[in-house]
């Protein structure tokens, strides 16, 4: 994508405190375009946002050209509408109130934020959830006390409402929030677009390893996209980009899940789409949909902390050794297996204190699990990974190691995958979606059971890709690719 972004104003004056830049128009000369390019960025620094307003007109019209604009009409229609706003400052930290405590309460307190940026550090977090709830490019919080704080309204703001302080901070909120929209000189090929890929380089057990990533990084170049890895911190960049592909261990109650959300929120093309994350990372929801569509999985009960617990009955039902598991677990952490009953207790036990709701599962044993990696209802890799030495899962947190130890892998042609497993996991990855998923299964007697379904698979170098090479990459990238074009 050309990276191009319009600043729309209402007076070109209004930019003159800011670094030239030729990509300002009126916001009248911008409504009048007969020919405008899709995929811009657009922000919309128009005083009124009121609807029907000429600022209102531009984002209307900018969205029906296909272009990205801060703030959508769905953020002014949300601005407009604060009679829910007193509910937002519960959820809030616990410096937003420390902040509170230190000032007047006799006068109402005006907060400007800025992409998200605020020149109070006690409300850097409270500015960021703000932005992520109401992106747009400068917003008012008016905070009132009635007997306890409360945020009285919220609106955007305008350039040429803000004191010389106040325009320096916007300048350096807006430089820092887009960098590379804003780069003054350009010396990388263009690309048709954008990939941000959000990584933790200090992860322990990554889903993928850093030579995978770069691998991604050159099949991304080859499928016209140009993709850069980012970080947690790069929340407020997220707009700058087409898609989002997560390559960090997912959570609900996670930035991955935030980000995620932002990502589908603004129409770019995400890969873990919330809903996967939500179905994939509870292992509660995941047996519910599956029983209900009468997936095979090996038998399993919930355990509530709150209710009498027959684990005599339960244990016998499901017979032993009883596997035990956090609903949000991942990499085999918060599994543990129980021989007994006195070991099922005292497990049980010790979880809770993690959740308040654990699934009690009958152990399956094999030497080793099926991955099979799909993407968009199309098998694309299979792995046999192969139990961690002397020990019954693949990865083993109780080694004296720093790092969980793993068992070996066997990389193998999906020909070579009995069908029937196959055929189970490209079942029960439909229910989900179309995004990229990696399901594992053990073979029983009976048939293939899934034991899992990762919406965030790991693939690393010589591992997953060890048969298809760089091809794998490009599969992933040029789906990539398709899913930008039917946008």
């Amino acid at each position: 994508m050309q990276n191009t972004a319009l600043i729309i104003l209402d007076d070109i004056t209004d930019w003159q405190p800011y670094y030239p830049s030729q990509a300002t128009v009126t916001a009248g000369e911008y409504l009048l375009q007969s020919s405008v390019k899709s995929r811009t960025q657009v922000l919309n620094l128009c005083g009124d946002l009121s609807y029907l307003s000429t600022g209102y007109y531009v984002s209307l019209l900018a969205e029906a050209r296909g272009q990205r604009v801060l703030p959508s009409v769905t953020t002014i229609n949300d601005l407009a509408n604060f009679s829910h706003y007193q509910l937002l400052l519960a959820d809030n930290d616990k410096h937003v109130l420390k902040y509170l405590a230190k000032v007047d309460r006799e006068q109402p307190l005006r907060i400007l934020i800025c992409f998200g940026q605020t020149e109070e550090p006690l409300l850097n977090n409270f500015a960021r959830q703000m932005f992520d709830r109401y992106p747009c490019p400068i917003i008012w919080v008016e905070f009132n006390y009635q007997g306890r704080w409360f945020i009285h309204q919220i609106g955007a703001g305008s350039l040429s409402e803000l004191s010389d302080a106040q325009q320096t901070f916007f300048g350096n909120a807006l430089d820092s929030f887009s960098k590379r929209v804003w780069r003054k000189a350009r010396t990388r090929k263009e690309y048709r677009y954008d990939l941000a890929i959000l990584h933790d380089p200090n992860e322990v057990i990554p889903t993928s390893d850093k030579k995978a990533l770069q691998k991604f990084i050159k099949a991304a170049k080859e499928a016209d996209i140009d993709a850069e890895l980012i970080t947690a911190e790069d929340y407020n960049r997220l707009l700058e980009f087409d898609a989002l592909f997560i390559r960090e261990t997912t959570r609900i109650n996670h930035h991955t899940y935030h980000f995620a959300k932002k990502a589908e929120a603004n129409g770019m093309v995400v890969i873990d789409a919330p809903h996967s994350i939500l179905q994939c990372a509870n292992k509660v929801f995941l047996k519910e949909l599956l029983d209900k569509h009468k997936i095979p999985t090996p038998r399993t009960e919930l355990l509530l902390r709150q209710q009498h617990i027959d684990f005599a009955d339960i244990g016998q039902r499901l017979g032993y050794p009883v596997v035990l598991k956090i609903p949000d677990g991942s990499f085999s952490i918060g599994v543990e297996k129980a021989e007994n009953e006195e070991e099922f207790r005292n497990v049980a036990e010790a979880l809770f204190n993690t959740s308040t709701i654990l699934l009690a599962q009958e152990f399956v044993k094999t030497d080793y699990d099926w991955r099979i990696g799909i993407l968009n209802h199309r098998p694309i890799y299979a792995c046999k990974y192969f139990m961690a030495r002397n020990h019954w899962q693949i990865y083993n947190h109780a080694s004296s190691s720093s790092r969980a130890k793993s068992g070996g892998f066997a990389t193998v042609g999906i020909h070579q995958v009995p069908k029937e497993v196959v055929k189970t996991a490209l079942q029960a990855t439909r229910l989900i979606g179309d995004g990229l998923y990696g399901v594992d299964l053990k073979m029983t007697t009976k048939g293939p059971v899934i034991i899992e379904i990762n919406d965030n698979p790991s693939i690393y170098s010589g591992v997953e890709d060890l048969l298809r090479g760089e091809e794998l990459y490009h599969f992933i990238m040029l789906d990539f690719a398709r899913r930008l074009d039917e946008k």
